[in-house]
């Protein structure tokens, strides 16, 4: 019977902490609104982190990773880093490849390829920060997402001991834009769970000298397209 009754608590405390774990997710990660600032109050870092979004089926940036990549070009043009990191899953499944769709758009725009840097193995935005700061060795950066997006990453950043602020880029309505606000909440979760515990990103990767150029980071010369 006691057996029964333990088991029964262990039972119960289950939805408990799932629901005290939700809650602490978002609020500790709501905090990081405070470092979304417009374009023009961005302070000078190192580096602008693109994270990286779908790509279409013909190879080029959909719209959520357009709007990213205009707000880093917007940033970068305005002397706010010297370079770019556009971090995104280039897995290899099927040809799917978000990051060198990032690069030929940076490109096509008249971005100096030195100053663009490849992050393949950015599945998720924890991977992503983890090895900006950890593979890159960034301590300051500006990160250009949507709105809905950059608590998270400016949280994950910020825990990682970066100083990092986000700069929204939404420039239109997006058709899942429910969706995506929906998803990021049971993402953040998973990003409160990862820092509290420390986890180690998919691949990790030899250390890379964002002070070089980004070309040292590109997997292979692919042709600029223009849009």
């Amino acid at each position: 019977m006691r057996k029964r009754r333990v088991i029964i608590f262990f039972i119960l405390c289950i939805p408990v902490f799932a629901i005290a774990l939700y809650c602490a997710a978002q609020i500790t990660i709501g905090r990081a609104t405070n470092n979304i600032v417009d374009a023009n109050d961005a302070p000078l870092s190192q580096i602008i982190i693109v994270l990286g979004a779908s790509v279409l089926p013909n190879g080029t940036p959909s719209d959520v990773l357009r709007d990213r990549l205009f707000t880093a070009e917007e940033l970068y043009i305005a002397g706010k880093a010297p370079k770019i990191l556009v971090s995104g899953d280039n897995g290899g499944v099927d040809g799917y490849d978000e990051v060198n769709a990032m690069r030929k758009f940076l490109l096509a725009d008249d971005i100096p390829a030195d100053d663009i840097f490849l992050d393949h193995a950015g599945f998720d935005t924890y991977d992503t920060m983890y090895r900006a700061r950890h593979v890159f060795g960034v301590t300051s950066a500006i990160v250009a997402t949507q709105a809905f997006h950059l608590p998270r990453a400016l949280y994950i950043g910020e825990q990682l001991g970066m100083d990092v602020v986000g700069v929204a880029a939404e420039r239109q309505a997006y058709v899942k834009g429910d969706l995506f606000e929906m998803r990021e909440r049971f993402a953040n979760v998973k990003a409160f769970w990862d820092v509290t515990f420390g986890a180690l990103p998919t691949y990790e990767g030899e250390i890379v000298d964002i002070t070089g150029s980004g070309t040292v980071t590109w997997d292979e010369d692919v042709p600029v397209t223009i849009r």
